[in-house]
C-alpha cells in the first residue's frame, strides 16, 4: 500500500494521477486534512484518510498498513513545520511504515538563507534518526514561482530584484511526475535525491530568456535590499512576505540552488521542462 499525504494540494495530487497510470487504485490511498476535498480520488477506487500533521491522533491510522509513505512539507508559514514534520515522522514509526519519501528542497542547510531550506534540513536529520528507510526528493526551487519572483516584466520590461544567483529552477508537474516514477520503484532510492532541471540560470539569464519569448528587450535591474522591501510593501506585499522572499534571493547568491542533476531527466525518459517553457506558458500570461 502507497500512501500519499497532501494529496488536495497540486504537488502530490498530480503524483497520484501518475501513480493511477502505472498501480490499481486499490493500492493507493491518500491522507488528507479535509476528507471532502479528495472525493474525485474515492470516486477512482482510491482509499481517501484523516490525516492532519497538526492533530498527531489523527495520524497513524492515516498511515497504517503503508509500504510507502510520501510526505509533503507543510506549506503553511506561520506554522512549526520542523514540528509539524516531526508529528508525522513519529506516527509513521508508530504505524510501522515500509519508507517514508519527503518532499524537501535543493539546498537544504542549516545555513542556508532561505527559512524552508533550514527546515527541510531539520526535518531530513529527522528522518536519518527515525530508524526508517527513507527517501528525501530535493526538489529544485519550482519555476511557477517566476511567475511572481520575476515580477510584471511582460508590462514593465524589467526583472527588479535584490540579489542574483543561479537558480535550477524546475517544474512542478515533472517534480510529481518523477515522485510517482520513484515510488514505483519502490525503494531503490536511498537517502537524499537532488531532482532539477538541467540549467541553473541566473536572473540575468532569465532576462535574456524573457526577451526572447517577449519579442523585445527584458532587463534585468538589481535593486538595493532597502529599497526593494520598500518597493515591495508599495506594490501591496506584507513587509513579512517580502522579507521570506528575499531569503530566496539571497540563497540563490550563496549558490545553494545551483546544483543541477541528471536524475530527474532519467526519470522522466526526457529532457525536463526549461525556463523558457515556463515562461511561454499560459500561467506566465
Amino acid at each position: 500500500m502507497i500512501v500519499i499525504t497532501g494529496a488536495t494540494g497540486a504537488l502530490n495530487g498530480a503524483t497520484v494521477d501518475h501513480l493511477l497510470e502505472r498501480l490499481p487504485a486499490n493500492e493507493i490511498s491518500v491522507a488528507v486534512r479535509d476528507v471532502s476535498k479528495a472525493g474525485r480520488f474515492a470516486e477512482l477506487g482510491v482509499a481517501v484518510r484523516r490525516g492532519d500533521y497538526a492533530d498527531p491522533a489523527s495520524l497513524p491510522s492515516a498511515f497504517d498498513g503503508a509500504d510507502q509513505l510520501l510526505l509533503v512539507s507543510s506549506n503553511d508559514p506561520h506554522a512549526d513545520a520542523v514540528a509539524l514534520h516531526r508529528n508525522a515522522i513519529d506516527a509513521a514509526v508508530t504505524a510501522g511504515v515500509g519508507r517514508i519519501l519527503y518532499t524537501s528542497h535543493q539546498g537544504a542547510a542549516d545555513d542556508t538563507p532561505f527559512g524552508p531550506g533550514r527546515d527541510h534540513a531539520a526535518t531530513e536529520r529527522l528522518l536519518a534518526e527515525s530508524g526508517l528507510p527513507w527517501t528525501s526528493l530535493r526538489n529544485g526551487f519550482y519555476a511557477h514561482s517566476l511567475t511572481w519572483m520575476a515580477g510584471p516584466w511582460r508590462e514593465t520590461g524589467v526583472i527588479t530584484v535584490p540579489a542574483d544567483g543561479p537558480v535550477s529552477w524546475t517544474s512542478r508537474a515533472d517534480a510529481a511526475e518523477a515522485a510517482a516514477a520513484i515510488i514505483a520503484t519502490d525503494g531503490s532510492h536511498d537517502g537524499p535525491i537532488t531532482l532539477t532541471a538541467g540549467a541553473a540560470p541566473t536572473f540575468e539569464d532569465v532576462a535574456t530568456t524573457a526577451s526572447e519569448v517577449a519579442g523585445r528587450t527584458i532587463r534585468r535591474v538589481l535593486m538595493d535590499v532597502d529599497e526593494w522591501i520598500t518597493a515591495q510593501v508599495a506594490a501591496g506585499r506584507p513587509e513579512s512576505a517580502a522579507r521570506f522572499m528575499l531569503g530566496m534571493y539571497r540563497a540563490a547568491a550563496d549558490g545553494y540552488f545551483a546544483g543541477i542533476d541528471p536524475v530527474l531527466g532519467e526519470l522522466l525518459g526526457r529532457e525536463p521542462r526549461s525556463v523558457g517553457d515556463e515562461l511561454e506558458s499560459p500561467e506566465a500570461h
